[in-house]
């Protein structure tokens, strides 16, 4: 069996095909992790959509800030944004079951035997493991229940900055929703700045990518995530970035997770660029 991660993938069907193919992959023994961002600015989210959900209990996928948005808009409590490319998913005659099916996905997935965990964005340099997980079932929780709308409604904004246990209510959520879903750079006190997006060493001097902050809380897990197409693929520090920008012109991106190799090899779409 291999087990293989691949990077933002916002709509790019045939991208994601072609991927697939390359590997070889095959639902019936192998298996496939998503970092998030699964719709969107690319053309096919709706077949997008129904060939992960197709793939069952062989593909594994988190939440990203993109997913979010989607669930949002079809609620009827944000307007579709003018690069935003939903709408055939919106109408689509199976649109209810997919968005079920979305919803329902976690925002952490952990796989301890193969050491790995799974996020869009990152995870918060205060959180230990342990807390990032108990703080991704919290989200989870009100995402699968009847508190969803509420917490969409009031889910877009970039405060708190810092994490503090005793943040409660919506605060608390929107930190935690924030961290998952939109972190790129820190402060020094380990606050997140969710403005800038550019690759590290081009960005304001007070700030550092989260994965780089010194006194950043170790995780017994190689981190995998994308969201920053700016930053590209990446391995360090036990970090692993796959966001190489496939919707905007770049190449989807795998890297298998189970070959217990020193230095992973990212295997990029030979077909999309």
């Amino acid at each position: 069996m291999a087990v293989y991660a691949i990077g933002d993938v916002q709509g790019c069907h045939d991208a994601l095909q072609h991927l697939l193919e390359h590997l070889r992959f095959d639902p019936a023994s192998d298996r496939l992790w998503l970092v998030g961002d699964l719709v969107n600015r690319g053309p096919a989210s709706r077949e997008v959509l129904r060939c992960v959900r197709g793939l069952g209990a062989a593909a594994q996928t988190v939440l990203g800030n993109h997913d979010l948005h989607l669930l949002a808009v079809a609620a009827g409590l944000k307007r579709l944004r003018r690069k935003d490319t939903l709408r055939p998913l919106l109408e689509a005659p199976d649109s209810d079951e997919l968005l079920h099916w979305l919803r329902h996905r976690p925002l952490l997935h952990h796989d301890p035997e193969l050491g790995h965990v799974l996020v869009h964005a990152g995870i918060s340099p205060q959180w230990d493991l342990a807390t990032a997980r108990r703080c991704a079932r919290e989200l989870e929780a009100v995402l699968r229940g009847p508190g969803c709308n509420e917490f969409l409604r009031v889910m877009y904004g970039d405060e708190p900055t810092r994490w503090d246990p005793a943040l409660s209510g919506m605060a608390r959520l929107r930190y935690i929703v924030n961290a998952f879903t939109r972190m790129r750079y820190v402060d020094s006190a380990m606050r997140l700045d969710l403005d800038a997006k550019d690759p590290p060493g081009r960005q304001p001097r007070h700030l550092l990518p989260w994965f780089r902050h010194p006194h950043r809380l170790p995780i017994p897990a190689r981190i995998v995530f994308g969201h920053w197409s700016a930053l590209g693929y990446l391995y360090e520090n036990n970090v692993l970035a796959l966001d190489t920008g496939c919707v905007w012109g770049g190449r989807l991106t795998a890297v298998r997770l189970d070959a217990h190799i020193p230095q992973p090899r990212a295997i990029p779409c030979a077909a999309c660029a």
